[in-house]
């Protein structure tokens, strides 16, 4: 008698990691912008006296979550306006412009407080409408509420959870070679802010199991009964769910490890 084999599934043979595609939805980015020129009497704790120029934005780096390039985009590659105006951003700030329109999960750190903000501040300060709505997620925020790091700083969280550092350079003349054009400075300073974005997405896959209440991955890609954290389709039933009211179906995801609640389960109460 020929022995019958048992047809193998995702449950018997777990896949730890495994993201769909987002088709360019889920946006990681980082920005470096140039600091503002100003006017002091001295060196140690002055008032400003009057700002020469003003900060913008020198530039970005940005990734599309799952896959696997990541791009810089920065003052020199626009040559035109690059040759007329070392300091002009506006070329940068449209094309970064064009990337928030398209997204509707943004992915940065310290990204609420300082770049989306920085980045708000560059479009309307050129004339460009809001971008289309959008889901702020900042690691900052998210190891700030779940967890008690010694320090909350992308280097030192990349170091903590060993997925990475960021790259080294040269301190504040890394800054002032950009400004003055040297284009060897320019080079690490991509090298630099791309990184960065790297950095960023391996924080973000290590602590995103941990967030209550994550965008909806499911609404975004499509699915239904896929993970909603990051809209894998490797989740089990693990068990049941209850509040004071009902139960739910409790499923547990073979990528990323977070919890999820399913349907609601149908009971009959009998009253006494």
């Amino acid at each position: 008698m020929k022995k019958k084999i048992k047809k193998q599934t995702y449950l018997d043979k777990p896949i730890l990691y495994r993201d769909p595609s987002y088709k360019q939805k889920v946006l990681l980015f980082d920005i470096e912008t140039r600091p503002n020129l100003s006017y002091v009497w001295g060196v140690w704790e002055q008032n400003i006296l009057a700002v020469k120029e003003h900060w913008n934005i020198i530039s970005y780096s940005y990734k599309w979550l799952g896959e696997k390039e990541c791009y810089v985009v920065a003052l020199p590659d626009f040559k035109k306006t690059y040759k007329k105006d070392k300091n002009d951003d506006s070329e940068l700030v449209k094309s970064l412009w064009e990337l928030f329109n398209q997204s509707e999960i943004i992915i940065s750190h310290n990204g609420v407080a300082f770049d989306t903000r920085k980045v708000n501040a560059r479009f309307v300060q050129q004339g460009l409408e809001p971008p289309r709505p959008y889901v702020n997620i900042d690691t900052l925020k998210v190891a700030r509420k779940y967890f008690k790091f010694d320090s909350n700083k992308l280097d030192d969280l990349g170091d903590y959870l060993k997925v990475g550092r960021k790259l080294q350079h040269t301190g504040f003349n890394l800054w002032l070679g950009c400004m003055n054009g040297d284009m060897k400075a320019w080079d690490l300073m991509k090298r630099y802010n791309k990184q960065d974005v790297i950095l960023l997405e391996k924080i973000y896959y290590k602590l995103r199991s941990w967030m209550q209440n994550p965008p909806n991955m499911n609404q975004i890609l499509g699915g239904y009964h896929n993970c909603p954290t990051c809209g894998s389709q490797y989740v089990k039933n693990n068990g049941v769910i209850t509040t004071r009211t009902s139960a739910y179906e409790q499923y547990k995801c073979l990528n990323c490890g977070a919890f999820s609640k399913g349907e609601k389960i149908k009971r009959e109460f009998i009253l006494r």
